[in-house]
């Protein structure tokens, strides 16, 4: 694995390695190098902490349990609020940035472990099953004193955990909360503009108009650079706008009209539209 990861405590240069330095090469060393079938790493991150550009032989479950996590590949954006995990495909190039306090599990996965994983870069919702499986075998790989990894006893109760948490991650729903990004230069400006503001009133025309495309060429154009239309494309972003804000107890009302919506029960038809729930039904699940 290359990349660095930036923490507060860590942004002076030091002469020497620290200790954190030395925990952060330890892990990685087990993650590239291990034969284990899987392995589960708990990391914490302070708010606006980034990890630079980086990939993984193995493939990752990456897990948020506080906090708002955004990763970016060249392909798109990829938000994760709490509760959330995100499958980052074997070879993937990933950045990480970090928005609040963050409580992480990343589960490492060979490529060839079992038949059946995912090969494609999603957001997934853990079942309860799968969050008490990442936790336990959590507790299987640190080291207590060093914070550290460690060997896993090599027991009845270790092969069950891993063997069930493997099993389960085929089993993950898919959630829409990955955001495409359009190679075309001139329409990637345009996402940008409108991540920068996201509003429900932007219309197909105007985003034609200003690429100078007529309204069906504009939404061919659309569909081939991100796999969607503008309409579930702009929905998509609006929803990710709207949960890290609702997850740190911002009022739906808030929120929702922030957002540019002329009502509450617009805002929540969206809402449900992606999430197939109301915001309080979904935060309410995702906290159990």
């Amino acid at each position: 694995m290359t990349g660095t990861t930036t923490f507060r405590e860590n942004r002076l240069p030091t002469a020497t390695p620290t200790f954190a330095d030395n925990i952060q090469g330890e892990w990685r060393a087990a993650v590239e190098n291990r034969d284990d079938m899987v392995i589960v790493r708990p990391t914490r991150y302070d708010d606006r902490d980034h990890v630079s550009e980086h990939s993984h032989s193995r493939s990752q479950l990456l897990y948020a349990m506080s906090g708002v996590v955004t990763v970016t590949t060249a392909a798109g954006r990829w938000m994760l609020p709490p509760e959330h995990a995100l499958w980052i495909p074997a070879g993937t190039v990933h950045a990480v940035d970090i928005d609040g306090d963050v409580e992480m599990r990343s589960v490492y996965v060979k490529p060839d472990a079992i038949a059946g994983l995912p090969r494609h870069l999603h957001v997934a919702a853990p079942t309860p099953l799968m969050r008490s499986l990442i936790n336990a075998a959590s507790a299987l790989f640190i080291d207590d004193e060093t914070g550290g990894p460690r060997t896993p006893v090599d027991d009845g109760r270790s092969q069950y955990i891993m063997g069930c948490l493997l099993h389960e991650i085929p089993n993950l729903k898919e959630r829409p909360l990955g955001l495409a990004l359009p190679a075309d230069p001139r329409l990637a400006a345009l996402c940008h503009d409108f991540l920068a503001a996201p509003s429900p009133h932007s219309d197909i025309d105007g985003w034609a108009s200003a690429l100078g495309m007529s309204r069906r060429t504009f939404t061919r154009h659309f569909r081939r650079q991100t796999g969607l239309s503008l309409s579930t494309w702009r929905q998509q972003a609006l929803l990710m706008a709207a949960l890290p804000r609702l997850s740190a107890g911002e009022t739906i009302t808030a929120v929702a009209l922030d957002l540019g919506y002329d009502s509450v029960p617009a805002f929540t038809t969206m809402f449900r539209r992606m999430l197939g729930v109301a915001p309080r039904r979904y935060f309410a699940a995702v906290r159990r």
